[in-house]
């Protein structure tokens, strides 16, 4: 009779977002990552219920909209997450990763991620997260529109595309990507990152 060994535990994916962040650029990827195999987590500044955000096209408006959007509870504070535990790192965008970006436990989180070589994913204002720890430099990412010149002055080569992979770095512009997004990202943590 052969041994028999535990199934492996999920490869577990940390999401790092707040308030303010747009609701499906937070549950599309939370969903559709659990939905491959993938464990996930969601953390936050403090083990809340987050208020998320619907950002919309409207006529008459130069920029998007804001409305409430989904409410959804933080997993962890961000001084409680363990990078090391994870396989992957997700940042969505909104207005979350603008005043994220000042919070040192967080530039922690995500510099570990870069350091090790770990698949990231970041879409819309996210990059706003990575550029504050000099993430960007020298690699192909898109982002919102708009954060082109951002984008720029963090070093990076702006593509204004669906998805843009460069080496375990997934970028999109917004929600409306999700799609590319995903199938790009999915296809980088299937190398580096399998489910059993």
């Amino acid at each position: 009779m052969a041994p028999t060994t535990a199934p492996s535990a999920a490869p577990s994916i940390l999401i790092v977002t707040g308030d303010a962040a747009e609701s499906l650029e937070v549950l599309y990827p939370y969903q559709r990552l659990r939905e491959e195999g993938y464990e996930v987590d969601i953390a936050a500044p403090t083990r809340k219920r987050l208020r998320f955000v619907v950002h919309d096209f409207e006529p008459g408006y130069d920029t998007y909209t804001e409305k409430p959007g989904y409410t959804w509870p933080a997993d962890l504070a961000f001084s409680e997450v363990d990078p090391g535990r994870y396989a992957a790192l997700v940042i969505p965008g909104g207005r979350a990763p603008e005043y994220l970006r000042g919070d040192g436990e967080l530039r922690k989180i995500v510099k570990t991620f870069f350091d090790t070589d770990k698949p990231v994913a970041q879409i819309c204002h996210g990059p706003l997260l990575t550029a504050s720890v000099d993430a960007l430099r020298g690699r192909r990412v898109t982002a919102y529109p708009a954060l082109e010149p951002d984008m720029v002055a963090a070093g990076a080569d702006f593509q204004d595309a669906e998805a843009v992979v460069d080496s375990a770095l997934v970028s999109a512009r917004a929600w409306p990507d999700h799609s590319a997004w995903m199938r790009a990202f999915l296809a980088v943590l299937r190398a580096k990152a399998p489910v059993a």
